[in-house]
C-alpha cells in the first residue's frame, strides 16, 4: 500500500498532478478548502486525514519538530528543500517514498527530498 498524501497550499499543482499519473492517491490544501490554513492546522489536518503532509514551507520543520518534543504524534512530513528541488525531481522523489514506505514507517517521521 502506498502512501496517501496531502500537499501544502505552497506546492506547485504540477507535484500532485504527476504524482496521480504515477497512481499516487493526493489530496491538496486548495482541494481540501484549507488553502487559507495555517501551517499548524494543516499539520494536523493531515494528521486527522491519515496523510502525510508534502511541504517546502520551512516552518513546517520547525513544528514538526515541536510535535515531537512533546510526543504529538502526526503522519509523517515530506520537506522538499525549495531552492534545491526541481517538479520532476519532486515527483520522482515522492513517488519512490511514497511507493515504499508504509503508513506506519512514516508515523513521527520526517523525510527530506532531494533524496
Amino acid at each position: 500500500m502506498s502512501l496517501q498524501l496531502y500537499m501544502d497550499h505552497h506546492v506547485h499543482a504540477a507535484i500532485a498532478t504527476g504524482l496521480r499519473r504515477r497512481g499516487i492517491d493526493c489530496l491538496t490544501a486548495y482541494e481540501d478548502r484549507r488553502h487559507e490554513w495555517e501551517d499548524e492546522d494543516l499539520l494536523n489536518r493531515s494528521n486527522e486525514l491519515g496523510r502525510v503532509l508534502f511541504t517546502q514551507d520551512v516552518d513546517l520543520l520547525e513544528i514538526t519538530a515541536e510535535w515531537l518534543a512533546n510526543d504529538r504524534p502526526f503522519a509523517g512530513l515530506i520537506f522538499g528543500e525549495q531552492l534545491r528541488l526541481t517538479i520532476g525531481q519532486a515527483i520522482r522523489d515522492i513517488f519512490l517514498v511514497a511507493s515504499i514506505l508504509e503508513p506506519a514507517e512514516m508515523r513521527n517521521h520526517i523525510e527530506r527530498i532531494p533524496l
